[in-house]
């Protein structure tokens, strides 16, 4: 198959990535042959001297030479070597020669000057002795699924890590890997070595998106080193803490752990930094002999104590003190706070209550580490139990002759009836005889528990796509809401979850504004959307609109008239948007719909209703979704800087929008009024009438009038020609008269426009109302 065949080009290396049955045998197989073989049957070839490697050299034979796929299945008749049992080699016709070579025998491959080799897998699974077997895994999909010989199971980073560490430390060592007189280079080239499984998937995607991957489930115990490479040893670590503490006589041989991830957030002192790792990993340090010995606390007895050995001491009441801390003094539930490896990253916490613990009391403890679920209940569950334990105490003495026996040793001590117990020395006073302090352990509790190491939970990935903002300053819709400040309607493809909105008085020191957790119904007009008069229905030709997201549907006309399928359609400005409601729904196509049965210019926006809406307007449904977002009254009219995009990436991001927007505030603005009426008089003067209406509590019918909604009642009057103002004046009520004289001064003759705005002390003039008069 293609991705079997050696690449085009002048390729040193070159990679196969696949499962079980993608053909990675079959492609080394035949590789082998076209080193080997020459154009006819006995014709020399490139190679003459060939190493077959594997981990054993049954595997060799096995799988390289007698597999399905290997080389003699490859092989026709009169190219196919022959096998030499006794030897372990293949033999071609030609005199090329392949000898079986086993990766528990390294030495073996000195000597020969291999021009070729064929090298199986180089790799471990993460499980629990590993190394014992490093080519079996576990793969419930597979009948060769198996664990190594005597491994419990459980999930083991460190041991794939230490045996990488061991591979590349020995044969990176030149007496070990010995220069070729051939081609004059190192037998084997480390930096292009491979290691199974290396995997192109992204992590932690790959393992945790199991619906994508079906492998996922494997990763925890398998030879994958995604998201593994970049810990550390718990001794590299705790090394490194000391060397920039400026401690150089430290001693890590017995520390084992396998550190994933540590956060240092404050510059502190070694001891500070130390702490959460001793408390993690539970190891103890020690001076001994001007060493500061560094011990992972394992409960093996470094030396058996017996009573006869006991020394009397002033200090004490017989040979052997016991101590027990008040049962009401003891915590039986421990919360473990730390971050969660191998998924987001996110802090969460692991909990572990003793059986008989009846108060709700709990010791929580948070640390910047990085772990597993499974390593969190852990740890919580020997903090726990050790403390449990540690309640116990005693104090003894011992003569000269156990000088030997420190702080940090585990000793067995047997009281006056002969029973006996562990203790952890943890203070060490010398004098004549030596005073020493313990706690009790159980050596039990060092040992993990059996727990299922489960896969994280991630995020699904979001692109960086740039989201669809719309500003919406609209008037009050329930009258809920905050007048001075504009709603906000995003869309985008794909939705990223979630969107930050950010907010600066100029291109610097953004501040988080609000976050839009839905997507709003977000369409453009497919057909034009002509002129109609407001307060009646609107029975027209449909409007189609296409969405970019979400679904309409219909309603009853009820519904409609108390306030639902409320959309606003205008151009994408900030402030051109007319209001208007719909009873049917037609869909008539993918996300695209005929609205009818409208109701137009609502909540005062007819006065912002064109001659038609054309097609490409946009349609926002104001369902809700739509939200508004933060801003002062004051800074109303005011120039802001906006950046809008997903938040889960920074404000930086390529994703983001940036825009600049100054609001009015159109929640304060005053409805224009209505039913402008214009009568001439015989004295030549035109008297100008209309009724005003109200943005605040209009909709009641048991008073006489709708409530004035403004501090006081004013009306701004304008005379107009052709867009040019000839008079401007103010009045406090619903009437005007423009006087003959007035109207000479104005030069007032032809077709005129008369105009009135309510006027707001908050806002100023609104929308106007407007006749045409002939004088």
């Amino acid at each position: 198959m293609p991705h079997q065949l050696p690449p085009k080009g002048d390729w040193r290396a070159w990679v196969i990535l696949g499962g079980r049955g993608a053909g990675k045998t079959r492609a080394g197989a035949e590789w082998v042959r076209s080193k080997v073989e020459g154009a006819r049957p006995f014709d020399a070839g490139a190679c003459t001297r060939v190493a077959l490697v594997g981990e054993t050299q049954d595997q060799v034979r096995e799988v390289m030479i007698f597999g399905d796929s290997g080389i003699m299945a490859c092989s026709p008749p009169d190219r196919r070597p022959k096998w030499v049992g006794t030897r372990k080699r293949l033999e071609w016709p030609n005199g090329a020669v392949a000898t079986v070579h086993s990766a528990h025998d390294p030495e073996g491959l000195r000597g020969p000057q291999f021009d070729a080799a064929w090298v199986d897998e180089l790799g471990c699974a993460a499980v629990d002795k590993g190394t014992n077997q490093p080519n079996t895994f576990l793969d419930a999909k597979s009948s060769e699924s198996d664990l190594p010989h005597y491994s419990n199971g459980a999930r083991d980073d460190l041991i794939q890590k230490q045996y990488l560490r061991a591979i590349y430390s020995y044969w990176g060592q030149a007496e070990r890997n010995p220069v070729s007189i051939e081609y004059n280079a190192p037998m084997l080239d480390l930096s292009r070595s491979f290691v199974w499984a290396w995997d192109m998937r992204p992590y932690p995607f790959f393992p945790n998106n199991t619906v994508q991957w079906s492998d996922g489930d494997n990763y925890t115990r398998g030879h994958w080193i995604n998201g593994r490479t970049g810990a550390r040893t718990l001794a590299s670590v705790v090394g490194e803490i000391c060397t920039a503490a400026g401690l150089l006589a430290y001693d890590t041989s017995a520390l084992h752990g396998y550190v994933r991830g540590y956060v240092v957030g404050e510059v502190a002192d070694a001891r500070a930094s130390l702490q959460p790792l001793m408390l993690r990993y539970g190891f103890d340090a020690v001076e001994r002999d001007g060493v500061l010995t560094f011990r992972t606390r394992d409960g093996l007895v470094t030396a058996d104590v017996p009573a006869p050995e006991f020394a009397m001491s002033e200090e004490m009441e017989g040979t052997l003190e016991q101590i027990r801390e008040a049962e009401a003094e003891m915590v039986g539930r421990v919360r473990l706070r730390f971050v969660q490896a191998d998924g987001n990253f996110e802090t969460i916490a692991e909990e572990a209550v003793l059986p008989d613990e009846a108060t709700q009391a709990v010791a929580t403890s948070d640390i910047a580490l990085a772990m597993t679920r499974a390593e969190g209940r852990q740890v919580a569950e020997r903090w726990l139990i050790e403390a449990r334990v540690a309640r116990d105490t005693v104090r003894v003495a011992l003569p000269p002759s156990w000088m030997a026996v420190g702080a940090g040793d585990v000793i067995a001590l047997a009281d006056a009836e002969g029973s006996t117990g562990q203790y952890r020395v943890d203070r060490v006073e010398q004098g004549a005889m030596q005073m020493l302090e313990a706690v009790r352990i159980e050596p039990g509790v060092y040992t993990p528990s059996d727990m299922q190491d489960l896969l994280a939970t991630v995020r699904g990935f979001v692109p960086p796509v740039p989201v669809s903002p719309f500003f919406l300053d609209l008037p009050m819709m329930t009258g809920d809401e905050v007048p001075h400040a504009p709603h906000l309607a995003i869309t985008a493809r794909p939705w990223p979850g979630s969107v930050a909105v950010y907010s600066a008085p100029t291109e610097e020191d953004f501040a988080l504004n609000t976050v839009v957790a839905q997507e709003a119904v977000i369409g453009l007009a497919q057909s034009t959307l002509v002129c109609h008069a407001p307060g009646i229905w609107d029975e027209g030709a449909a409007l189609e609109v296409r969405l970019l997201h979400g679904t309409l549907s219909a309603v009853t006309e009820t519904a409609v008239l108390n306030g639902r399928n409320l959309c606003a359609i205008g151009d994408g400005s900030s402030d051109n948007w007319e209001l208007f409601q719909f009873r049917d729904a037609e869909l008539i196509g993918p996300d695209t719909y005929l609205l009818r049965h409208r109701l137009r210019g609502q909540l005062g926006t007819d006065a912002l209703m064109p001659d038609a809406w054309p097609v490409g307007s946009w349609v926002v449904l104001m369902n809700g979704t739509p939200t508004q977002i933060e801003m002062a009254a004051s800074m109303r009219r005011v120039a802001q800087h906006y950046r809008i995009g997903p938040a889960r990436r920074s404000l930086d991001d390529p994703s983001f929008v940036a825009q600049v927007q100054a609001f009015d505030g159109n929640g304060l603005r005053p409805y224009a009024p209505v039913h402008l009426r214009a009568e001439a008089l015989g004295t030549g003067d035109v008297v100008l009438t209309w009724i005003r209406r109200t943005r605040i509590d209009g909709d009641g019918w048991d008073t006489p009038e709708v409530p004035l909604g403004e501090d006081v009642e004013s009306y701004r009057v304008r005379v107009l020609r052709e867009g040019a103002v000839l008079r401007e004046q103010t009045v406090g009520a619903p009437a005007w008269t423009y006087g003959a004289a007035e109207q000479a001064a104005d030069a007032a003759l032809g077709g005129l426009t008369l105009e009135v705005a309510q006027i707001s002390a908050r806002y100023g003039a609104g929308l106007a109302g407007r006749i045409a008069v002939t004088l």
